[in-house]
């Protein structure tokens, strides 16, 4: 079980993942980089008790930053946009 949640990082909550959620049936989530798309699903189908139609994901790299003279770098990130079954629904809080 621990391991789903280290696959599993957390939900986004955003305008257009609160758009596609409500016309699509389409949530997201940020995933740790090294997962697949096969992890993704398990761990998904796993914590919520649904049943994931598609999974697709985009790796989003870290930006340079800087403040006066330190420089930094983002960490990458990656994004996971599942899509579930007609009937199933995943209730995330929203603040």
């Amino acid at each position: 079980m621990k391991e789903m949640y280290k696959i599993i990082r957390k939900p986004i909550i955003s305008e257009k993942a609160a758009v596609q959620k409500d016309k699509q049936n389409k949530y997201h989530f940020y995933v740790s980089p090294d997962a697949n798309k096969i992890d993704i699903k398990r761990a998904i189908e796993q914590l919520y008790q649904v049943k994931v139609i598609d999974v697709n994901t985009s790796r989003i790299r870290g930006k340079k930053k800087r403040m006066g003279v330190y420089e930094g770098i983002r960490p990458l990130r990656k994004r996971a946009v599942v899509t579930l079954k007609s009937g199933d629904a995943i209730k995330l809080v929203t603040g």
